[in-house]
């Protein structure tokens, strides 16, 4: 599939996409006119890096993860420094911290919605 169709599916822009690819995180094929391809399971690649840019992880550590989510998930960290354990755990941290912060928000919205509800 062409950027633009990648772009549609996953909701991304181009520009992203080519930035995506210029960070190691996707590799698209290249037709012989030059013009990229992308596999059907870079979908699903878009949507996760997405997901972990989102999630406040930098395009760095993404990189460095990547290849062990992928299905089955294999672990090959022969290079894992201190360093990068230790942002791991922050990131953990700072995610999980934030998935209770919206779980707050969310239960917040529902008991607004069953109040307002049962005025009505």
């Amino acid at each position: 599939m062409r950027i633009g169709e990648l772009a549609k599916l996953t909701d991304t822009s181009a520009r992203a996409l080519r930035y995506y690819e210029d960070e190691g995180l996707i590799v698209p094929r290249r037709m012989a006119n030059g013009y990229r391809e992308y596999d059907d399971y870079l979908v699903d690649r878009v949507i996760q890096i997405r997901g972990l840019l989102d999630s406040g992880l930098p395009t760095r550590i993404i990189k460095q993860i990547l290849p062990c989510l992928d299905k089955p998930r294999t672990i090959h960290f022969v290079d894992a420094t201190p360093e990068m354990l230790t942002t791991l755990e922050h990131e953990r941290d700072r995610m999980s911290d934030r998935i209770e912060f919206l779980t707050r928000n969310r239960d917040a919205i529902i008991g607004y919605l069953d109040a307002v509800k049962a005025l009505a």
